[in-house]
C-alpha cells in the first residue's frame, strides 16, 4: 500500500511493477479525489478506484462534509469511468448539497472491510 501522495503520484509511474500489478486508489469522495484519480491514470491508466462511488457517498450521508472552495477541481477529468464521471459531476454541480464531500477516513470500517476484500476476489480473477 501506498499513502499520502496526494499530487506527488506522478512519481509512481517510475516504479516498474506497477504497471503490472493490480492497482487501487481511494481518496476523498469530491472534486479534488477525482482529480487526483485522473491524473493517476494518466501513468498508470488500469488503476481502480475504491470507495469512491455513489453508494458509498450516499451510504455515509450522516458524515458529509464541504469541500473547500479553494481546493475543488476545476479541470475536465479524461480518464475516469461513466460512474465516476457521473458522481464527479453532481459533485462538482453541487447537485446533492453545497461542496459535498465524503473524506476516506469517515467510511466505515466494516465498508473498508469488504470493499478491500472485494479487491482480492477481483485481483485473484484478473
Amino acid at each position: 500500500m501506498i499513502f499520502g501522495l496526494g499530487y506527488g503520484l506522478e512519481r509512481l509511474r517510475e516504479i516498474p511493477w506497477l504497471h503490472d500489478s493490480a492497482l487501487w486508489y481511494w481518496g476523498d469522495i469530491d472534486t479534488h479525489g477525482f482529480g487526483i484519480l485522473n491524473r493517476l491514470r494518466a501513468s498508470l491508466p488500469h488503476a481502480r478506484s475504491l470507495l469512491m462511488d455513489r453508494p458509498t457517498l450516499m451510504g455515509h450521508h450522516p458524515l458529509w462534509g464541504q469541500e473547500p472552495e479553494e481546493k475543488r477541481y476545476t479541470g475536465h477529468p479524461t480518464r475516469l469511468t461513466a460512474d465516476e464521471q457521473a458522481l464527479f459531476e453532481e459533485l462538482r454541480a453541487d447537485r446533492l448539497g453545497a461542496r459535498v464531500r465524503l473524506e476516506q477516513e469517515r467510511i466505515s470500517f466494516s465498508a473498508v472491510e469488504r470493499a478491500v476484500a472485494a479487491t482480492e476476489v477481483i485481483t485473484q480473477g484478473r
